[in-house]
């Protein structure tokens, strides 16, 4: 009987064991979870929102890593991308124009020639024929020389061969420019200064080489003879955060001195010397050849009357063909061509000049462009290597105005 109690205490204590267990594992249950989940659930909730933003939004997530990255802005890219086509375009344009306008000079020459000759030809025989035909081939004569001297007139305003050789500048000039372009695309992290000077760049090469005729049309006989100017004024750089050794020493500083007055007094000046040779002789020939065609329309007008005899012959005939040999020595030698030509030169000149310049006028060397890339540029500018570069500044610096070298060795 005692074993009988025994037992059963044994069975009833441990089911309340099993029971005590059974109650007290969804106590601890309810004490861990439950109220973890709802101090906590309103942050977990947004961070979780968030994260799923993130994760559904590549848009969001790489505009971020640009941010984070500082890479290059796409709106300053896609401004650069449209000044790019732009100068594809008047690239096209300037090239189409260039050759109608040579093809301008040659037609306008043969023709001119043409109505000349035939009209010192029929002068000629309005004087050995009869009265009747006479009368034909000097009103014949006089007609074709009133219309060559009209269409030489023109011609001689307008200058084909200069405006020809003004698009082949633009062409190589915007050539450049988008190269220029191209390359800060390529090199990455474009700026809106970049886009700034590439826009005033082209603005300024559309003002120097305009491509209408009427009120735009460049002066074809300046007073003076002036380089061409196509570049924006140089203005002082930005710093761009590099305050280390920028490649500029005291040597360098020198070296470029003594080669901008190299370039001023021998190179820019001998070109402005020759462009002012040749405008001077393309004035004389632009007189010249209405001058002669006109006297040799009056002179045609008076063949065969009794009180100017032979002397309207003589005018009529002889001015015809003179005016033939100027036109082809003003247009088909194209003078008006090689006088743009020596102010280009002049120009390129310039240019170089003002951009060493504006180098050793900025004090803070961190904002001049880099002096190692800055001296190579001169000398491929120039035609000459590192090592003749320097030479040149060493013998201009002992023999100063005495130096008889050239700093150029392209033309």
């Amino acid at each position: 009987m005692a074993t009988l109690n025994s037992s059963v205490a044994c069975s009833s204590s441990n089911q309340r064991g099993i029971v005590k267990a059974a109650i007290n594992i969804p106590r601890r249950v309810t004490n861990i979870s439950l109220p973890g989940l709802r101090t906590g659930g309103l942050v977990e909730e947004m961070e979780l929102h968030r994260s799923a933003e993130k994760q559904l939004s590549p848009v969001k997530i790489s505009t971020i890593k640009r941010n984070e990255d500082n890479g290059p802005d796409p709106v300053v890219t896609a401004k650069l991308y449209a000044i790019l086509e732009a100068v594809a375009d008047r690239v096209e344009m300037h090239k189409n124009i260039g050759d109608q306008r040579a093809n301008w000079n040659s037609l306008l020459l043969i023709s001119i020639n043409s109505l000349t000759l035939a009209a010192a030809t029929m002068a000629g025989i309005a004087a050995i024929s009869g009265r009747a035909p006479a009368v034909a081939m000097k009103l014949s004569s006089t007609s074709l020389y009133v219309a060559a001297t009209g269409i030489l007139s023109i011609m001689n305003k307008i200058q084909p061969s200069q405006l020809a050789e003004e698009q082949r500048n633009a062409v190589r000039l915007f050539k450049q420019l988008q190269n220029q372009i191209q390359t800060i695309i390529s090199i990455g992290n474009p700026t809106v200064v970049d886009v700034k000077e590439m826009m005033e760049k082209v603005l300024t090469l559309d003002k120097a080489y305009p491509l209408p005729l009427m009120g735009a049309m460049l002066e074809k006989f300046p007073e003076k003879v002036e380089p061409a100017v196509w570049w924006p004024e140089q203005r002082r750089k930005q710093s761009k955060g590099n305050t280390g050794y920028n490649g500029w020493n005291g040597k360098l500083e020198e070296e470029m001195r003594e080669i901008v007055k190299v370039i001023r007094i021998k190179d820019k000046e001998d070109y402005l010397r020759l462009g002012t040779k040749a405008l001077n002789l393309n004035k004389v020939l632009a007189v010249a050849g209405p001058v002669l065609t006109g006297l040799a329309a009056v002179g045609s007008a008076l063949v065969g009357t009794p009180s100017h005899g032979s002397w309207a012959v003589v005018l009529g005939v002889v001015g015809g063909a003179l005016a033939s040999v100027v036109n082809t020595l003003e247009h088909g030698w194209q003078v008006g061509m090689v006088f743009e030509m020596y102010r280009s030169n002049a120009g390129f000149f310039k240019l170089m000049e003002e951009s060493i310049e504006s180098n050793l006028r900025e004090e803070e060397r961190e904002r001049r462009e880099n002096g190692e890339v800055f001296e190579m540029k001169v000398g491929l500018q120039l035609g000459r290597s590192l090592s003749q570069l320097r030479d040149l500044a060493a013998a201009a610096a002992v023999k100063g105005e005495d130096n008889e070298e050239f700093a150029s060795k392209l033309f």
